[in-house]
């Protein structure tokens, strides 16, 4: 039997996420002088369809389609991320320089996303019969079997960091990547030797782009202080920078999170999102949901989102087919790694990344995604052994 309680959890965060959308959007819809239930009704198009996608796919037969949907994923969203910089205006929509959307019937989708889920399938599909014992092969011998793999990332964060010129979408997959590699079969030393070897590029990517920089001094900035305090005052003062690129949107979510203290100022009552906090609604949605709900409010989004977790990562326990493990194990990392990357974003801890919290923020792209990643996990969890 599918796994219900999944799909229900799942349907919560959805319906959480369309909720705040209509509350946290108020100033935005002044702003841009649309309808004040513009984003709500697209959320909610976007999130009846998800829960319904859900639904298809768990009646689904995982031995028949998990298969042809996964590669289906990734080939398709491969192929249009490769294009979309050839494709003319009307169809792409671009942010600073960079086509990431495709317009579809009034809606924007982002095939990064997609390629996401498709991307943890191919993994699955392929490191469940190409890794598995490491015993007297040797870092080289691990290197050497893991080199396709490096290759299609390689290219994959060409695309998603330079060429969309989004490095957040890159620092997940290569996460999820890392995570999914020990599981797979990998030694501990080979895994950290492929940890090394990812922070050193994710370092390069920083100092190619200047932007990317300026976020990393924007973030300094605010954490400086407290970090400082751990070195001697001589390299302190050569590693402080100046408090003018102190961060303007950091500064407003930690405002907004203190602002809701233990039980929140109250739904709808909050302040931060009118024009302090830009796009409250997207990438800052938990600040927006700590002002109005309070830490209360916070922890009980935790508490559903860990227990959607527990019964992804309980499908992957619970699974005889290796495939099947690594996929279910892939998707709950890739939400995991997502959640924390904005959670320590909006909160000082690391800087922002553009990553939204999925079924949460406002974006239908994501939301679909996601669900379709979650919905072949329903669809998988017919297969696993019974409690």
């Amino acid at each position: 039997m599918a796994d219900r309680t999944l799909f229900a959890l799942v349907s919560t965060l959805i319906g959480i996420g369309i909720a705040l959308s209509y509350t946290l959007s108020e100033y935005i819809t002044l702003l841009f002088g649309v309808n004040e239930f513009h984003f709500a009704i697209r959320q909610v198009a976007f999130g009846l369809f998800s829960i319904t996608v859900i639904w298809m796919l768990a009646q689904l037969d995982p031995d028949k389609w998990l298969k042809i949907i996964g590669f289906t994923l990734f080939f398709i969203s491969t192929i249009l991320m490769i294009a979309m910089p050839f494709l003319p205006e009307f169809l792409v929509s671009a942010v600073g320089g960079a086509k990431r959307w495709i317009k579809i019937g009034g809606f924007s989708l982002a095939p990064v996303e997609f390629f996401k889920i498709g991307f943890v399938y191919f993994l699955a599909w392929s490191f469940s019969r190409k890794l598995g014992h490491h015993d007297g092969m040797g870092i080289f011998g691990e290197l050497k079997r893991f080199t396709p793999y490096a290759l299609v990332f390689v290219v994959a964060m060409f695309i998603i960091a330079f060429v969309q010129n989004d490095l957040g979408q890159v620092v997940v997959l290569g996460l999820t990547l890392l995570f999914m590699l020990m599981f797979a079969g990998s030694s501990f030393r080979f895994f950290l030797t492929i940890l090394s070897v990812v922070l050193m590029l994710f370092v390069f990517f920083i100092l190619a782009a200047e932007h990317r920089i300026t976020r990393i001094k924007s973030w300094w900035a605010l954490a400086q202080n407290s970090v400082l305090e751990l070195f001697p005052t001589a390299m302190a003062e050569k590693l402080r920078i100046p408090t003018e690129v102190e961060p303007y949107q950091i500064g407003h979510s930690l405002n907004a999170i203190h602002n809701g203290g233990i039980f929140g100022v109250g739904l709808a009552n909050g302040t931060f999102k009118l024009g302090f906090l830009s796009e409250v609604h997207t990438d800052f949605v938990l600040a927006g949901i700590a002002e109005e709900f309070g830490f209360v409010g916070v922890v009980g989004v935790v508490f559903i989102f860990m227990w959607m977790l527990l019964r992804i990562f309980r499908v992957a326990n619970r699974s005889n087919d290796r495939s099947v493990y690594l996929f279910s194990l892939g998707i709950g990392l890739l939400l995991s790694f997502a959640f924390l990357v904005n959670a320590y974003g909006i909160s000082g801890i690391t800087p922002i990344k553009g990553i939204s919290v999925p079924f949460i923020s406002y974006g239908g792209s994501t939301m679909l995604a996601a669900s379709i990643g979650v919905g072949m996990v329903i669809m998988a969890s017919k297969k696993v052994l019974p409690q």
